[in-house]
């Protein structure tokens, strides 16, 4: 049993069946311990309730496209290393695919490649944490650490963030300069299967003028574009 936990972990997100079990004997016989899931809720429900050395993940998804649930992970701090797996080769895609994960392979593709680039995900992830994931970050006098949840507000007031703010502000911030939509919001930072209000958004972004901005009345870091959503300014 001790051998077994030693086996790297992967988690093969893949809804065509043949490639799937494919990929899951292959990484069996080089020695992973190998999940597999076919859509991009389950993937999500997956990867949160369990650890993983590597991530194998199609792009598309039934549900929510890979790109989708990669980003949203990343919201939540996770910093797993990431292959994706697309017939997708225009630029923005590659560029989406980069900035959301680590790696990426079209399709067709070797196996033996994809083997490759795995292991090295594995053991550079080893190594270090994924740079994808932002830690902290200081604008204004203010202070976020993102892994404990704790911010350093105006006036030096601390207090602790619900991971749903700390998702939502990693989102604006990394996002920095763009309108983000309120659709992508609640797709990333609530989830499919819960939608609240449009109000509660609005909430969460008031609570962030009341942390971090000078005066809440004349915002400098969070704007609300009306009709649209919500956009970072540091």
């Amino acid at each position: 049993m001790e051998g077994r936990a030693q086996k790297p972990r992967v988690l093969v997100v893949e809804d065509e069946e043949a490639l799937r079990s494919a990929l899951r004997l292959n990484f069996e016989l080089e020695g992973y311990d190998v999940s597999t899931v076919t859509n991009g809720p389950d993937a999500l429900a997956k990867w949160r309730g369990a650890h993983f050395d590597a991530v194998v993940m199609d792009v598309m998804l039934p549900g929510m496209d890979g790109f989708a649930v990669v980003e949203t992970i990343r919201l939540e701090g996770n910093a797993t290393p990431v292959l994706f797996l697309t017939a997708r080769i225009a630029p923005a895609d590659r560029i989406r695919g980069l900035k959301a994960g680590d790696d990426h392979l079209g399709k067709p593709f070797e196996l033996e490649e994809l083997l490759l680039r795995v292991a090295k995900l594995i053991a550079r992830g080893e190594e270090k944490s994924s740079p994808t994931v932002l830690n902290t970050i200081s604008f204004g006098g203010n202070h976020v650490d993102f892994q404990s949840y704790e911010i350093r507000g105006q006036g030096g007031e601390q207090r602790t963030l619900s991971q749903r703010e700390m998702m939502l502000l990693r989102l604006l911030v990394e996002r920095e300069g763009d309108v983000v939509s309120r659709e992508e919001i609640l797709q990333k930072v609530w989830g499919y299967n819960v939608f609240p209000t449009t109000r509660t958004v609005d909430n969460f972004i008031v609570g962030f003028r009341k942390y971090f901005e000078p005066d809440p009345r004349e915002p400098r870091h969070f704007h609300s574009i009306r009709g649209v959503g919500y956009k970072f300014t540091s």
